[in-house]
């Protein structure tokens, strides 16, 4: 599955490491607020992609776009805090939500690649920054 990082603004991780102790609760409200306008984007793609020029009638059921999430924040071994943006496993028929997606994102022998993944994280990439600045402005301003 595709991979996304982003990098903080310097000033954001400042302002971060002042808060002290309330650190642990605030960014998982931030990281969350990030990964939905992500997640949003994804889904948006992801519903303009599925069944646009097939040469058969689209077979679509909905499940991958209702499978697409975000994950609760978590610290990694590195201490790193994530929230991660993809698909709940597994199908109702059994396959794998991700190997759809990667299907749909790069293409196979005789289907064309049809991109949603990438493209969101690009146009994403500052609507979710603003969107964690904002929900950190006002955690900030409830201490």
């Amino acid at each position: 599955m595709a991979k996304a990082e982003f990098k903080l603004p310097e000033d954001f991780l400042i302002r971060i490491s002042r808060l002290g102790e309330k650190t642990d609760e605030i960014l998982p409200k931030v990281l969350d607020a990030g990964g939905e306008v992500v997640a949003d984007k994804v889904r948006t793609n992801l519903q303009a992609v599925i069944g646009r020029d097939t040469k058969e009638p689209s077979r679509s059921t909905g499940e991958l776009v209702a499978a697409l999430g975000v994950s609760p924040a978590k610290i990694d071994r590195d201490g790193n805090y994530n929230v991660k943006v993809g698909f709940a496993e597994p199908r109702s028929d059994g396959s794998s939500n991700a190997m759809i997606a990667n299907v749909l994102e790069y293409g196979k022998s005789g289907q064309p690649p049809k991109p949603f993944l990438k493209p969101a994280k690009t146009s994403s990439r500052i609507p979710c920054i603003e969107a964690m600045k904002r929900a950190f402005e006002q955690e900030v301003e409830k201490l």
